[in-house]
C-alpha cells in the first residue's frame, strides 16, 4: 500500500506507485503521476500535470508543477516532467511550462537541487547536475547534463549553460555558458575549464587535452569566434577520441543565439 500520511491531502485520481511515501500535510492534485520507491516530504504541493519517476527524494516545503510565472499563460494544460533519482531540497519551486515553447519544463535524471532553488517554465534540466542554494534559473533556460551551478547564481530566460560547465557562487549567467567551461562574476567572465571535473568522470588525458585546446582557441588567442568555431573544428583531426566532445561544443557555438560568456 502507498504510505500516505493521514492529514496528507491526495486527489483519488493521482495516480503514485504503490510504494510511494508521502509526509504530513502534503497536498498532490489529481494529473499527478509519481512513480515507484519517490518519497515526498511534509508540506509539499505537488499540482498541474505533473509526472515523476522513479526514486526520487523531495524534501518538505517543495511546490511542484505550479503555474508559470508568464503574464501571457491562461490555463492551458501544460506539463511538469522529472526524471529518475533526483533530490529535491527544501524550499524548490518549479514551473509547468508554456504553450510559447513546448509546453513542457523538463528535469532529467539524477540531480542535487538544493534548497530554494526556482526552475521557472519551459527550462530544460539534463541529468547528473548540481544546482546549490538559490539557485534561479529564468524560462527557457537549458542546462546540460553535469553542469554545476553555485549558490545564489542567476540564469536569464533563453539562456545555456553547456555539459560540463561549472559557474562559481553567486554567478550573473546572461549569455550562453560553453560545454566545460568555469564562469563566476556579475557579469560573469570564463575561469578556465573544469579539468577536475572530467577526470572524475572518466575523461582521459587525450580528451582532457582536446577540451583544453578548444578553450584556448576561444578564451586565450584573441580569435574571433568564427575563427576559434574553426581551429575547433581542425582539431577533429588530432584528436579523434574527443570527436564527440568537439562536436558538442561545435554544435552549441553554432547555435548560440544570445552570444557566450567571452
Amino acid at each position: 500500500m502507498t504510505q500516505i500520511h493521514p492529514t496528507a491531502v491526495v486527489d483519488p485520481a493521482a495516480r503514485l506507485h504503490e510504494s510511494v511515501v508521502v509526509g504530513p500535510y502534503t497536498i498532490i492534485g489529481p494529473h499527478v503521476e509519481i512513480g515507484a520507491g519517490t518519497t515526498v516530504g511534509p508540506h509539499c504541493v505537488i499540482e498541474g500535470h505533473t509526472t515523476i519517476g522513479r526514486d526520487n527524494r523531495i524534501w518538505q516545503f517543495c511546490s511542484l508543477g505550479s503555474d508559470p510565472q508568464d503574464k501571457k499563460y491562461a490555463g492551458e494544460p501544460t506539463r511538469l516532467e522529472i526524471g529518475d533519482g533526483n533530490t529535491l531540497r527544501e524550499f524548490c519551486t518549479i514551473s509547468t511550462g508554456t504553450v510559447q515553447d513546448e509546453g513542457v519544463t523538463r528535469i532529467g535524471d539524477d540531480n542535487w537541487i538544493m534548497a530554494y532553488v526556482h526552475v521557472a517554465h519551459d527550462c530544460r534540466i539534463g541529468s547528473h547536475t548540481i544546482m546549490a542554494n538559490v539557485t534561479t534559473l529564468a524560462g527557457h533556460v537549458r542546462v546540460g547534463d553535469w553542469a554545476i551551478l553555485g549558490g545564489l547564481t542567476g540564469v536569464h530566460q533563453f539562456s545555456r549553460v553547456g555539459a560540463h560547465a561549472m559557474a562559481g557562487f553567486a554567478s550573473r549567467i546572461a549569455q550562453d555558458v560553453p560545454p566545460f567551461v568555469m564562469v563566476a562574476g556579475n557579469p560573469c567572465e570564463a575561469h578556465g575549464f573544469n579539468q577536475e571535473g572530467l577526470k572524475r568522470r572518466g575523461f582521459g588525458p587525450e580528451r582532457i587535452l582536446a577540451v583544453k585546446q578548444m578553450y584556448r582557441a576561444l578564451y586565450r588567442k584573441g580569435l574571433t569566434l568564427e575563427a576559434a568555431r574553426a581551429e575547433i573544428e581542425a582539431l577533429r583531426a588530432e584528436h579523434p577520441e574527443a570527436e564527440a566532445d568537439i562536436a558538442m561544443m561545435l554544435d552549441f557555438l553554432a547555435s548560440a543565439g544570445r552570444g557566450i560568456v567571452r
